[in-house]
């Protein structure tokens, strides 16, 4: 009689040089309910305690598998994984985050039960210092929830945030529509891609409104202080355009969500740049969103009026923009309503006033 070793889940954790937050990360996903799983570590030439402490958990417990490579990146990192994977689902846990016990075997049994392609849930924003606390971060709204999703036609999700992390994947569809990260330096922006890639291949999705992933915040870095990442987030749309471009069926449904998403993540890198690459990004920005604009590849619709009136001062003159924004430095209302004035006047204001009213 044969007997079927396939797990049920392979659990992928890229790790480099994250000594101090790693064992929680292994110790969460050793003591999961779903037994018939492996949880395999791609170790990318780190150079601090973390290979030690890989070797130590193989020890103790059969289900770790070590990929022990030279570092190449997040991406190459987590291509080899996917290689080595032998499971019917992918799981993602980042070597500096932890999973609640159930977290795996509820994932699962969803997947199961739905017969789906990815299962998504929300998550927690963690802190472990002054003390320990966790926010609920709720990116699957209750009208998502619990219902099957075709997300070529209910498109929201491509608009959030990435978290690649807080789902899984079966592994026969990221295999039968090639989707894997792009093989940039470092760890920056390769979720995006990936990400895009999921949601224009997925037809059949659900997300689930409870939370089991622990997203620890108090390893973020606040700025992109290296010159060679300044640009990393072109590369993973340019990847993705690839993508798209590939699928025709596809790039007539989704082209304009593209150009959205690229705005979108665009600013977000610029607000994350240390100040002297700040001006220098915004002007590349602004020829590629002109490029668009001359196409009509920019829909609009789908902007909302704020971030029309931010497009068409970066299009007239990013300078303009910076010097603003530059004013304007903060996150509070004040700081918001100083911009907005600076580049529009009160008719913007008005504008944003009353569609902000609309939307609730």
């Amino acid at each position: 009689m044969t007997v079927n070793t396939q797990p049920a889940l392979s659990l992928l954790v890229p790790i480099y040089n994250v000594e101090k937050y790693l064992a929680q990360c292994l110790e969460s996903a050793r003591h999961q309910t779903m037994q018939n799983i492996e949880i395999i570590c791609i170790n990318d030439g780190s150079s601090d305690g973390s290979l030690e402490i890989i070797r130590n958990f193989m020890d103790e417990d059969p289900r770790f598998v070590l990929v022990d490579k030279a570092n190449s990146g997040y991406g190459a990192s987590m291509n080899k994984g996917l290689e080595a994977a032998s499971g019917k689902y992918i799981g993602i846990l980042e070597s500096d985050d932890f999973l609640d016990s159930r977290a795996l075997e509820l994932l699962y049994y969803a997947a199961e039960e739905h017969e789906v392609e990815v299962v998504k849930s929300n998550f927690f924003l963690y802190w472990s210092t002054p003390h320990e606390r966790d926010e609920l971060f709720e990116l699957v709204t209750p009208a998502m929830a619990n219902r099957l999703v075709n997300p070529q036609e209910e498109r929201e999700i491509f608009y959030l945030k990435p978290s690649i992390w807080s789902a899984i994947y079966r592994r026969s569809f990221l295999e039968d529509n090639d989707i894997v990260f792009l093989e940039t330096p470092g760890a920056s922006y390769q979720d995006a891609g990936f990400n895009f890639k999921v949601w224009t291949s997925a037809t059949r999705v659900i997300f689930l409104s409870e939370a089991y992933l622990h997203y620890r915040q108090d390893n973020e870095t606040s700025s992109v202080n290296a010159p060679g990442k300044v640009y990393c987030v072109c590369d993973e749309y340019r990847e993705m355009e690839h993508y798209l471009s590939c699928r025709p069926e596809k790039k007539e449904l989704l082209s304009s969500v593209l150009v959205k998403m690229r705005y979108d993540s665009y600013l977000w890198n610029y607000d994350r740049l240390a100040p002297e690459f700040k001006l220098e990004f915004l002007r590349h920005m602004s020829k590629e969103f002109s490029a668009d604009h001359a196409k009509g590849t920019i829909d609009y619709d789908l902007f909302e009026p704020w971030k029309i009136a931010d497009l068409e001062t970066i299009l007239a003159s990013p300078e303009q923009y910076h010097a603003q924004r530059s004013i304007d430095e903060g996150e509070g209302c004040m700081s918001k309503i100083r911009h907005y004035y600076g580049i529009g006047g009160f008719p913007l204001l008005t504008r944003i006033i009353r569609e902000k009213l609309i939307r609730g």
